[in-house]
Formats: C-alpha cells, structure tokens, sequence
C-alpha cells in the first residue's frame, strides 16, 4: 500500500477522478430521477441496489455480517442520520434547487461533522485555525443564499433541506466514530452492513410516503440505476480501494472535485446556470474546508455517501 507521503501513481489518479465523477454526478441522477419517483421511492431504490452490489463483495473477500444485536442498533441509527434522511432530504431540496445548488450545500459536510465533533464533546481540540476555517466555511453558505436579496429558488425550503442534509451526514459521521469505528468491523463489511439497515428502513416508510404511483420514464428509471448500482454501489468500493493503494489523503481529495464536479453537469445536461454567487460561495466553503483541517490527518474524515 502507497502512502500519503509517496504521491498517487497514474492509476490512482484515474480512480480518484472516476470516484469523483460518481458522487459528483448524482445529484444530476437525484435531479432526473425526480421525473419519475418520488424522493423516498428514489432512495429505497438506489440503497436497495448499492447494497445488492457491496454485500456481494464485502462476502467474496471473507467478511462476514456483524453478529451483535448492540452493534446492530447503532447501524440502523447510523443508517437512519447517514443515509436515509439526508438522501431524502436532499431529493426533496432538489425539487426546487438546481442540482448544482445541492451539490455546493453537500460541501458543508466537513464543516458540519467539526461543529458537531466540538459541541457534542467528541474533539474538544478546536485550534484557532480549525475555528476560522468553520466561520469562513458558512461565510461561504451566507453568499449562496445571499439573504440580502429578494428570496430565491435557493433561499427557500429546497436551500434549507440541502442544507439540513449536509448536516445530518455530520451527525452521522460524529455518531460513527463513536459508536461503530474503530471496534474491529472492517470498513466495507460496516459500509455494507449499514446500507443494508438503511434500505430496510425505507421499506419500512414506503406504505407510508413512497406509495404513489411512479412513471416509468426510460430518463427516470436509467438515472436512477445509475444513482444505486454506480453512484452508491460501486463508489464504495472505489473509495475504499482508494484508501488501502494510495492512502486518506488522497480519497480526500474527492471531497473538493464533488462540488466542481456538480456544477459542471448541471450546467452540461440540465442548462442550469452558474452564477457569481454560486462560484464565489463554494470558493469560500472549500477555502474554510481546507483551513479546518489539519494537514495531516486531512483525509481521515471519510464521507458515508456521495450526497
């Protein structure tokens, strides 16, 4: 395995772009899959198949599912601030937002997860760069909503649901790494195991929100393979075969091209525009991103989704 410190041969390169390419993109495939299903319709779809394609790999290389009832609960309650709320959260934001909104939003994460870490107790080592760089960070969030102007597209419920999404996935990274990291589950089997658990859960709510009848748009129901087998499926494991080659620092690395990589497509396929606003504003959440963490444990905050 490379580390951090001996550089990303070509390949990792290559692997590094293409993971960027799959979380990036789906909120363009959250976006399109819209025409067709409803938000809790599209996440049960697209947990139901990220997890039919990680649990197959997780087992082919030897690991086995958690046995533990105790571990097992704290998987549904990752699974539930992880994955089952902001997936919804961010399909019902992207109603009324341009993709490119949602996947800007979605850059917050990290920011989230070291106000959270902090209040909650979990890393009191709040330094005074790490403090600035959670300012600058949501400095950045108040150009893009730009509350000064009249209320827009995204100042209204969609914002704020993109918004409370990137917010949960912080809950849910500070609950992980108290409760299920580090206790001798494998990454990808816990991976596995807790989309698994997610899915369940929105089986659980389909009778109640995901009943209404879906069209099957060949647009629709395409994004949406795409969104589960690609996007959430196969991203895992590029992720973490990122991490055992080349190391955390380059996974890392992810987390700045999703954004660039959002509003790229949004532009391309779906014409949405790419204001000043939005350019500024995601330059000054990157920019509190990068002074928030610290330089040498950089790439150890590992997202749970692409979104």
């Amino acid at each position: 395995m490379k580390t951090d410190h001996q550089g990303v041969s070509r390949a990792g390169l290559a692997r590094v772009a293409a993971l960027a390419l799959l979380w990036g993109s789906s909120f363009l495939w959250i976006k399109l899959a819209l025409r067709g299903f409803n938000p809790v319709q599209i996440v049960f779809g697209r947990l139901l198949l990220g997890f039919a394609v990680l649990a197959p790999v997780a087992l082919s290389r030897g690991l086995r599912f958690p046995r533990q009832g105790r571990t097992w609960g704290h998987l549904f309650a990752a699974a539930l601030v992880a994955n089952a709320v902001p997936y919804v959260l961010f399909g019902i934001g992207e109603k009324t937002v341009g993709s490119n909104v949602a996947g800007v939003l979605n850059a917050t994460t990290p920011l989230w997860t070291l106000l959270l870490a902090f209040l909650v107790g979990v890393d009191r080592a709040v330094t005074a760069r790490k403090a600035a760089g959670i300012v600058l960070g949501f400095l950045g969030v108040v150009v893009i909503f730009s509350p000064w102007k009249s209320a827009g597209e995204i100042a209204g419920w969609g914002g704020l649901a993109c918004l409370a999404a990137a917010a949960s996935y912080g809950v849910g990274y500070v609950y992980m790494g108290r409760f299920l990291t580090g206790r001798g589950i494998p990454p990808l089997m816990l991976s596995a195991s807790q989309l698994g658990a997610a899915t369940v859960l929105l089986a659980i709510t389909m009778p109640f929100a995901g009943m209404e009848t879906p069209a099957w748009r060949a647009d629709a129901v395409a994004s949406l393979l795409v969104l589960g087998v690609l996007g959430t499926g196969a991203a895992y494991v590029l992720n973490y075969r990122i991490i055992d080659d080349e190391g955390p620092t380059a996974a890392s690395v992810v987390t700045y091209l999703l954004p660039i990589v959002a509003i790229v497509f949004g532009w391309l396929f779906l014409r949405e525009a790419i204001t000043t606003v939005i350019v500024v504003g995601i330059v000054v959440v990157l920019a509190g991103v990068t002074l928030s963490r610290k330089p040498r444990t950089a790439g150890h905050l590992r997202r749970p989704t692409p979104d």
